[in-house]
């Protein structure tokens, strides 16, 4: 066993709650949406397509943030964009909160996605980077383990409170959490190479070189079903119970609360298996399958109670609970003068590929219906995964201190 001193220090805590509040926020739309909608005046088939336009939005945020904090994290420092990205999704929070239009919902819900896109990537690329080499899989699955607690906080406490004091919340946890950033230090690998005449942040070069975004594309890829099981099968999980002919209502705030309850405990047995066994990609293999099983399920339900439809979400969040790895082998895939870059964008542009999943699953549920549309979408997301985790490298134990010739 390892000392527990090689495994969790200021900066895996740091990385830990400030994801924690990151996915607070980061659910908390998709479970006070129709309350907070039917608040501001919407109802009827609104609220459907309301509820799409404020998710895209936070989600065109996330791409065009993923990319600035990400070669932010590379140019001026990974905590710089660690406290630089709660500060503005705690503010958009807050800005939330006092929202009485659809429209200022919109714009707020773009700038929660502008500052949600760089927590994650900053935090993992720190602690791949202090931790020992044999360890970092450890840090990394405590943040996600921790972090991802935080859906399961919003949904409880979106049952007991106000949709506008759930964002109030939110943002005041985020700037309480901005008094931890006293005693954090920086990353030593990135000290060296900011002190050397080294390229760092150059975006556009994972574009330029063909094998270099053969592998970025990979990573993006195989994160896929994730964010189809989080942004369609759960986000829209009232719908899809109607078009299975449920009897009993179902909540999309207790779906998230169970699926990441799931989301959890995945994450925690794929992080700790992937280090007992040595290997990222045989983990990540069986995760994809289980999630294919469950995603099957899903579709097939007979008209059941909604406690067994809530156990079918506890288990698609389960599937889904590679998160930790798959960020951890996007860290580890590229040099340090790239790696903030890589691990900001890799998540924010899977979560950003709800957007074009939602515009087919709309498209599809119109010409197939909602659970054909959706299992055809589902499908292409495994399938995709799947073969771009083929064409990956090993990276366990893999050497970090390093620069990409950029």
């Amino acid at each position: 066993m390892f000392p527990l001193s090689s495994i969790v220090n200021s900066l895996v805590v740091i990385a830990a709650l400030g994801y924690f509040v990151d996915i607070y926020d980061l659910v908390l739309f998709s479970i006070v949406r129709v309350p907070s909608l039917k608040d501001l005046g919407i109802s009827g088939q609104a609220l459907f397509d309301q509820g799409v336009l404020l998710l895209n939005m936070q989600m065109a945020g996330m791409l065009m943030g993923g990319i600035l904090w990400g070669i932010l994290g590379d140019k001026k420092g990974r905590l710089s964009v660690l406290f630089g990205s709660i500060f503005l999704y705690s503010i958009a929070n807050i800005g939330n909160g006092f929202a009485h239009s659809v429209g200022a919902y919109a714009v707020w819900r773009f700038i929660a996605g502008l500052g949600l896109a760089g927590e994650l990537g900053a935090g993992v690329t720190l602690v791949a980077e202090t931790l020992p080499k044999e360890t970092r899989g450890y840090g990394t699955m405590i943040i996600a383990t921790v972090g991802i607690m935080g859906a399961v906080f919003a949904g409880y406490i979106a049952e007991h409170f106000h949709w506008r004091i759930n964002y109030f919340i939110g943002g005041g946890l985020g700037l309480l959490l901005l008094l931890l950033r006293i005693g954090a230090y920086e990353s030593g690998m990135y000290k060296q190479i900011a002190q050397a005449d080294v390229l760092r942040g150059q975006f556009f070069s994972l574009f330029t070189n063909a094998k270099r975004f053969l592998k970025y594309l990979k990573c993006i890829l195989i994160g896929m079903p994730i964010w189809f099981v989080i942004g369609i099968l759960i986000t829209f999980s009232p719908e899809f119970a109607l078009a299975l002919n449920l009897p009993d209502p179902i909540s999309a705030g207790r779906a998230i609360m169970f699926s990441y309850t799931g989301l959890v405990l995945g994450d925690f047995v794929s992080g700790f298996i992937s280090q007992y066994l040595k290997n990222r990609k045989k983990v990540v293999f069986v995760f994809m399958l289980l999630t294919t099983i469950f995603m099957s399920i899903y579709f097939m339900l007979p008209p059941v109670s909604a406690p067994l439809f809530y156990g079918v979400c506890l288990a698609l969040g389960f599937g889904i609970g590679y998160w930790a790895v798959f960020v951890t082998i996007a860290s580890e895939q590229f040099g340090t003068n790239l790696r903030a870059t890589v691990t900001t964008t890799a998540p924010n542009f899977i979560r950003g590929s709800v957007v074009p999943l939602t515009f087919l699953f709309q498209f599809l549920k119109r010409h197939f219906g909602v659970i054909p549309g959706g299992a055809m979408v589902g499908a292409l997301c495994v399938l995709i995964g799947l073969l771009a985790l083929y064409g990956l490298e090993e990276t366990y134990g893999k050497e970090l201190n390093y620069v990409e010739s950029v």
